[in-house]
């Protein structure tokens, strides 16, 4: 099975957030990259349990420049047997989309995994408009994927309860919480990634859709408000005016 894992590169969640120009700039000093949890725990971990278990190559892929290197061996310390860095600036999420869809489209992948969505900016959207560009299936936020005889079969949540698909392959599959659980690279998995094939690709001709008109940090936590047992009152009149005004 040939499954290839997308993985962006995502500032901490420790980071403290600061822009520049004017805020229309995220600012990169001193800010410690990771992979994006969602690729990482749930899409890159799932898809080696699926290798180990009926053969296969797992391939990883980010979009980026050269400084996002440290966090693509990351994602080779954990098991993936190589890895493809598309040399562009992910800034938008259709041409994200479109960059991938020129790479994996001949590639005959059984599986292409993404997270749910970046923890940096949430949008939830490349899984969907990759599908639509490579022409496949799509199937978001799923939970449980098991694979045979050519079929997935996938658990994602819904309304009021949990929905099973079966897809046959291939497909595109957006990874959320509970598909798998998260590994450490060991010593072994950390040496071998030093030697396992990375390979730049240019960047393929897109389309950028959207713009950035700036940012705004999101506003702080405000001061609680204590109210004594005795006096429920004053609590249903705060429920009413300030807790109703938010």
């Amino acid at each position: 099975m040939k499954i290839l894992v997308c993985i962006s590169n995502v500032p901490d969640t420790t980071t403290k957030i600061a822009f520049t120009n004017n805020d229309t700039t995220f600012n990169t000093a001193g800010v410690q990259f990771v992979i994006n949890p969602y690729d990482e725990w749930y899409a890159l971990v799932r898809a080696l349990e699926l290798k180990e278990a009926q053969g296969g190559n797992v391939t990883i892929l980010h979009i980026g420049g050269a400084d996002s290197e440290p966090t693509i061996r990351k994602g080779l310390a954990i098991g993936a047997d190589d890895a493809v860095r598309i040399d562009a600036d992910p800034t938008d999420a259709f041409a994200v989309a479109e960059q991938v869809a020129a790479y994996a489209k001949d590639k005959g992948f059984d599986l292409v995994m993404v997270g749910k969505e970046t923890i940096n900016y949430n949008g939830a959207m490349v899984g969907g408009m990759l599908a639509e560009l490579l022409n496949l299936p799509f199937v978001s936020m799923a939970t449980k994927l098991d694979v045979a005889g050519g079929v997935a079969t996938i658990e994602h949540d819904i309304d009021g309860g949990t929905e099973v698909v079966e897809c046959p392959l291939p497909l595109v599959l957006s990874a959320n919480k509970g598909m798998s659980e998260a590994r450490i690279p060991n010593m072994r998995g950390i040496m071998a990634a030093r030697t396992k094939p990375l390979t730049v690709v240019p960047a393929a001709a897109s389309d950028k859709l959207t713009n950035v008109v700036s940012y705004k940090l999101a506003a702080g936590r405000t001061d609680c408000k204590f109210i004594d047992a005795s006096t429920p009152e004053k609590l249903i009149e705060l429920l009413h005016t300030e807790a109703k005004a938010l």
